[in-house]
């Protein structure tokens, strides 16, 4: 299986109940933090159809709703609203190091713009 659609499957599973926390003090970034996730689940099993350009587009939107996912966490945490366990920001950081990586990788750039650096 596709490993950053493991680990965002696993991430879901361990904000599972921070969730309710979040939404005890604020509905809207509770909803917008469970949104982002699943946004990088959705977008990663779209983009494995894709072979072109539309792969790596949507491997990049990924990212930044995890991005989100982590700016969502750190305003609760900010907020004092949770604590999270060191086990989900670790598995959230795998996931944006493995996103990062899906989206710097050469082979995933279009071809067009291979041969427009090597002009």
């Amino acid at each position: 299986m596709f490993i950053a659609y493991q680990i965002t499957k696993e991430l879901i599973t361990a904000l599972a109940p921070l969730v309710p926390q979040i939404k005890r003090e604020d509905l809207e970034l509770a909803d917008q933090l469970k949104r982002a996730v699943q946004s990088v689940l959705l977008n990663l099993a779209e983009g494995q159809k894709f072979s072109d350009g539309n792969r790596l587009r949507h491997y990049k939107i990924a990212h930044g709703s995890a991005n989100e996912v982590r700016a969502a966490l750190d305003a609760a945490v900010a907020w004092g609203w949770i604590t999270p366990e060191e086990s989900v920001l670790a598995l959230l950081d795998r996931l944006l190091a493995v996103l990062w990586k899906l989206t710097h990788s050469q082979a995933l750039r279009a071809p067009e713009s291979r041969r427009a650096r090597s002009s």
